[in-house]
């Protein structure tokens, strides 16, 4: 049960007369929520200087104030968005409120409303993008969509938010170019493997913010699946066919 379907053998399914359905909008204000949640802990380190006061840092302080990382301010900042779905859609809207600017890429150019969006080339969305978060599916042409040639086109100091999929970045290459400084940060709610392997590359990285798999996951995102699922299955029961993939 999910959004994504890159787990199942479409091809197969089809062949063998096997109906796949998917949920695909249950979770995307959560994810976007998180997304963003993500993006703040990078740029206002709550969780790090939460702890630091806890382990009374603050109290040892010679003034009123103390802060242990940069923190960044997001107006002003461009934001691109790779892929413009359901998920995306509600992320630009929360960067708008911050101020931000906001540009995506999707494969199949799209018609917006909204006149504070702007519409790029792929290049372009990583040429500009200050924050560039990932909101594909995975496909055989977007495993690895994020590597080192991708990187060298970015900002130097680029921060990339993933809660689409883990093998949409090459997670060596990601290390590299954290470790290196040209990515500021990396903060993912994905992994190549589920659950994280001990030796994982992205466990060896400067800057890199690592939760497992949880954007999906509040109470009100898995009643909502559910019955969802229950919706799908009525309909095919009934012959009225809904969400199916293949």
């Amino acid at each position: 049960m999910g959004t994504g379907y890159d787990v199942v053998d479409i091809e197969s399914a089809h062949q063998n007369k096997v109906v796949v359905t998917n949920i695909p909008t249950y979770a995307s204000d959560a994810v976007a929520q998180f997304t963003f949640s993500l993006l703040l802990e990078v740029t206002s380190q709550v969780g790090l200087h939460n702890q630091l006061v806890h382990e009374n840092r603050w109290a040892q302080a010679p003034d009123f104030t103390f802060w242990e990382k940069p923190l960044l301010e997001l107006k002003g900042k461009t934001l691109g968005l790779i892929g413009y779905g359901h998920i995306a859609q509600k992320v630009a809207k929360i960067g708008h409120a911050f101020s931000m600017k906001v540009i995506f890429y999707n494969h199949r150019p799209k018609k917006v409303p909204e006149s504070w969006i702007q519409q790029v080339s792929f290049d372009e969305l990583l040429r500009q993008s200050d924050v560039l978060s990932l909101h594909v599916i995975q496909t055989p042409e977007t495993i690895d969509l994020i590597n080192n040639d991708t990187i060298a086109k970015m900002k130097t100091g680029v921060i990339i938010l993933n809660t689409a999929r883990g093998k949409l970045a090459n997670e060596a290459d990601i290390k590299n170019a954290l470790n290196e400084g040209k990515i500021y940060a990396y903060a993912t709610d994905v992994v190549k493997g589920e659950p994280i392997a001990s030796d994982s590359p992205l466990l060896q990285a400067k800057n890199c913010y690592i939760t497992p798999h949880i954007a999906w996951a509040p109470y009100e995102t898995r009643e909502r699946l559910l019955h969802m699922t229950v919706d799908n299955i009525k309909a095919y029961l009934s012959g009225d066919l809904k969400n199916v993939i293949n």
